[in-house]
């Protein structure tokens, strides 16, 4: 993957041109002067180890049918986005533009940071927990990381699991943080040694908690 690919890039509307755009009702504005310093991955596929289809759009869309399969009718109030959301294709879709607040991560906590929709962007990977992600999802996962970085000043990129332990599991142990960081950092223009540039913590761990 080359350094700079055109369309990898987010604009001062918070919008992404590559990304094929499904605006979600499910969204508001970020409290005011926030500043967007998170990453927050995720997994997905509906019904659940099932991939393709719309049922992730129409989920974040609020338009799923409850009637196309048993497992939808648990979901009939749940009003949830990402901003985006990357196929095991490497399709990029966008949902929310980053400049407003998606309803991804819930009651969640980063490092004592309650609120995390607040400040943070969310990625959604179709897939599940147990099953491999595929090397264009981590092509784009990439490429958009850096296109984040540019655009924000991205301090911490870490999981749902990560932030809200008692609850969540993705993106799973299937995620590979390893080659992820690897890539991104591929990607990124590394610094000179004279002129140190701070790059994301990639926090793939329990992270600590405030009073800790």
């Amino acid at each position: 993957m080359p350094h700079s690919s055109p369309g990898w890039v987010i604009d001062a509307q918070g919008v992404c041109p590559l990304a094929e755009q499904m605006p979600s009702p499910n969204q508001d504005a970020r409290p005011p002067h926030t500043l967007v310093d998170l990453i927050v991955i995720h997994n997905i596929s509906l019904p659940p180890g099932q991939f393709g289809g719309e049922y992730v759009a129409d989920l974040f869309l609020n338009r799923l049918d409850y009637q196309a399969h048993p497992y939808f009718a648990a979901l009939r109030t749940l009003r949830v986005s990402a901003h985006f959301f990357l196929s095991r294709q490497g399709r990029l879709f966008q949902f929310v533009a980053t400049e407003n607040r998606a309803w991804h991560a819930g009651v969640s906590d980063f490092m004592g940071r309650a609120a995390c929709n607040d400040f943070s962007v969310g990625i959604e990977l179709e897939g599940t927990d147990d099953t491999a992600f595929t090397p264009a999802q981590y092509d784009g996962l990439a490429l958009l990381t850096v296109a984040l970085c540019r655009r924000y000043r991205i301090a911490g990129i870490t999981g749902h699991q990560q932030i809200a332990p008692a609850r969540k599991t993705d993106p799973g142990a299937r995620f590979d943080w390893v080659r992820y960081e690897r890539q991104y950092r591929q990607q990124m223009d590394m610094p000179k040694p004279d002129t140190p540039k701070p790059f994301p913590v990639f926090y793939s761990g329990t992270l600590p908690r405030a009073g800790a």
